[in-house]
């Protein structure tokens, strides 16, 4: 299945967000498609909070994201993120 259709691994990312970067927000109230990172993201997650993320991701799936470029397209919303991790 894909990712982005899978509400259980999304849930999973929202609060590996959460818990990685100490943010306040509920995971429930993080939307699929809301912004991650950036200035038009409610979140406020940053460079660092990516490099935290990152460190997750290969600790818990084993997948290693070693180029910035690619750690943004993928980590752009909770939908690129989970099809990122589940392609199909």
């Amino acid at each position: 299945m894909k990712g982005s259709l899978d509400a259980r691994l999304k849930m999973e990312l929202k609060k590996l967000i959460v818990d990685e970067c100490d943010i306040t927000a509920n995971p429930e109230e993080i939307g699929d498609e809301d912004l991650l990172f950036g200035s038009e993201s409610r979140l406020g997650l940053d460079s660092i909070d990516a490099l935290q993320i990152s460190i997750a991701i290969q600790n818990k799936y084993n997948i290693i994201i070693t180029d910035s470029k690619e750690t943004r397209r993928v980590m752009k919303s909770i939908n690129t993120f989970a099809d990122f991790l589940q392609p199909e």
